[in-house]
């Protein structure tokens, strides 16, 4: 929101706590825990939905022909209506965290009020859903299909026995690891959206970001919220599925 006054993540959380309270470093967090939950169960439990049914569709040939595609059309899918879920409570908290300090209330109740009130102005609760969904479904199929085919990448090229012959520990740990390289590309796909990045590739774009930039920015701050929150997205994913009887993603 303002990248000159915030130029980095350890100065910038000092700026804020100086300015504004160690509190404050925590605005948005009501919203934030009440939107990604239904999110979260959507984005993830309807993914294997959408790539059962897509697949089912496609036909045992074709699925295995296209893939990747299956996975795409799954992501996209499970993230549209996911977002859904998440809009009304995302409006509220990019409008708690954007805010001047004093300008707009930051508890949750007072601020679902005052959107309410003020739709005209606002659009709540659902005047954001496209924007939403322009950042969150490029973002969620880079996300899904890096995931499966880092894990696939690491099934076939680097842990090349059977798969039944790693430890679970093991299986989840090559998760993890696709999870965190999932969300770091997430980062770079979400600067797509930005004007002077418009129609560019994600390689041009990291060319001209520059790798340094990639790892010392602003986006450095993405990187480790993302990559670590994808990690443990996915590490949680597949130990349920583990639970379940069903495995961890990956290998034959």
């Amino acid at each position: 929101v303002n990248p000159t006054k915030y130029t980095h993540l350890i100065s910038g959380l000092r700026r804020i706590t100086a300015e504004e309270s160690f509190r404050a470093i925590w605005k948005g967090w009501a919203p934030t825990l009440l939107g990604y939950i239904p999110q979260g169960a959507l984005k993830y439990g309807l993914y294997e939905v959408f790539k059962d049914l897509y697949s089912n569709l496609a036909g045992e040939k074709y699925t295995q022909q296209y893939k990747g595609w299956i996975w795409c059309a799954g992501a996209a899918s499970a993230e549209f209506l996911a977002d859904i879920a998440l809009c009304p409570m995302e409006m509220i908290k990019v409008k708690v965290q954007t805010s001047l300090p004093g300008t707009f209330p930051t508890a949750l109740t007072p601020a679902i009020i005052n959107m309410n009130v003020n739709r005209n102005v606002t659009r709540f609760p659902y005047g954001s859903i496209v924007p939403l969904w322009s950042r969150q479904i490029p973002y969620t199929v880079a996300k899904f299909y890096t995931f499966e085919k880092v894990v696939q990448y690491f099934y076939r090229n680097i842990f090349i026995s059977p798969k039944s012959s790693y430890s679970k520990s093991t299986q989840l740990g090559i998760t993890f690891t696709a999870g965190y390289i999932a969300g770091i590309i997430c980062v770079i796909v979400s600067l797509m959206a930005k004007p002077e990045y418009k129609n560019q590739s994600i390689k041009q774009i990291a060319l001209k970001f520059g790798i340094l930039n990639l790892c010392t920015k602003g986006l450095g701050t993405r990187v480790l919220m993302i990559g670590t929150l994808t990690g443990f997205q996915w590490w949680i994913y597949d130990t349920f599925k583990t639970a379940m009887g069903m495995g961890t993603t990956g290998g034959k």
